[in-house]
């Protein structure tokens, strides 16, 4: 069963500090990153030598399209979700989207993209801008099932984000901490209604680091009055909940990194993620250590379902794909 941290590592190889940190039974994930990333095969070679530390990691990376697309090199560049919009077959492109992306994913031996983003383009958030679908709900919800779909159909758990909507707080919660004042039935009107109408598609949800202090003082992933009340009571979510970034600037409001994770199990996520600074993932991995956290049964349906085959450009619906996004000019 996988613990309840998941972590990045420096290089494109593990080093013998990297594999004592994996064998923790704590550490139930890696997220990997561009600096991790050479080539196809070379992501392959390396999954397949953290399968052989942890054969039970699951194994992560952000490959939404866009901007936000971590395999370059001999991957498919994507188009990011907001230029699928404009589209008359537009559902149909962004389930070929997903199907694309969870199909080369999962080739290279990853389990999940963190994906898709239900954010609604408000057109006041940089971070998130044509990240998203739309602006409209409905529009935007039609689209992310699509994709969602599509990635279903490839094998690939589906993971969205940011609850209950990072779309009209203007600041970006990398590097501060965004604060939507909006009221909840303003929210729930809006912003909330792709993880509502989407919550018996979604695999997983990842919230915001984004305080609505009309709704509670603390960031979403760290409130249980959005993840227990709302987002599990009142949406009916079974699934995992991931922390985002817990080194993100919109996270530091909690404390360390111990107190952060503390704080986001203790508010109803299911896994916490530490990125980018070896230290505070150590203080992550303590502090689980000392609070002895039984990790949630519901992290096993992350695993990726789709075959790890590396002769997936031959497959009929591939050809399909490429050929449906190069007609509508979404790709090079």
């Amino acid at each position: 069963m996988q613990g309840s941290l998941m972590m990045d590592i420096a290089g494109i190889w593990l080093t013998a500090e990297d594999r004592q940190m994996l064998r923790q039974p704590e550490v139930g994930g890696l997220i990997i990153f561009a600096r991790n990333i050479e080539s196809p095969r070379q992501v392959r070679e390396f999954c397949q030598s953290i399968r052989a530390v942890r054969p039970d990691l699951l194994l992560a990376v952000d490959q939404e399209g866009g901007r936000v697309q971590r395999l370059r090199q001999g991957f498919l560049r994507l188009p990011a979700m907001r230029a699928i919009a404009d589209n008359d077959n537009a559902e149909e492109l962004a389930e070929h989207c997903g199907w694309l992306m969870a199909t080369e994913v999962l080739a290279v031996g990853l389990d999940l993209s963190f994906a898709p983003v239900l954010d609604l383009d408000h057109q006041r958030s940089a971070v998130v801008g044509s990240r998203a679908f739309e602006g409209d709900p409905q529009r935007a919800t039609a689209l992310a099932a699509a994709f969602i779909r599509g990635m279903h159909q490839a094998g690939m758990a589906a993971t969205g984000k940011h609850f209950p909507g990072h779309g009209w707080a203007e600041a970006d919660s990398h590097v501060a901490i965004p604060v939507d004042e909006r009221s909840l039935d303003e929210i729930r009107a809006c912003d909330m209604q792709p993880f509502k109408r989407l919550a018996n598609e979604l695999d997983a949800v990842m919230p915001a680091h984004v305080i609505y202090p009309q709704v509670d003082e603390q960031p979403a992933g760290f409130s249980r009055r959005w993840l227990q009340d709302i987002l599990r009571g009142e949406l009916g979510f079974d699934g995992v909940i991931f922390s985002d970034d817990l080194s993100m600037a919109g996270a530091h409001v909690v404390g360390d990194a111990g107190k952060r994770i503390e704080a986001a199990l203790a508010a109803g996520c299911d896994m916490g993620l530490v990125c980018n600074d070896r230290a505070s993932a150590e203080l992550a991995l303590s502090a689980l250590q000392r609070l002895q956290v039984r990790p949630a049964e519901r992290l096993q349906r992350m695993r990726g379902r789709g075959h790890a085959c590396t002769e997936y450009r031959q497959a009929p619906r591939w050809s399909t794909a490429v050929a449906a996004l190069r007609a509508a000019q979404l790709l090079d």
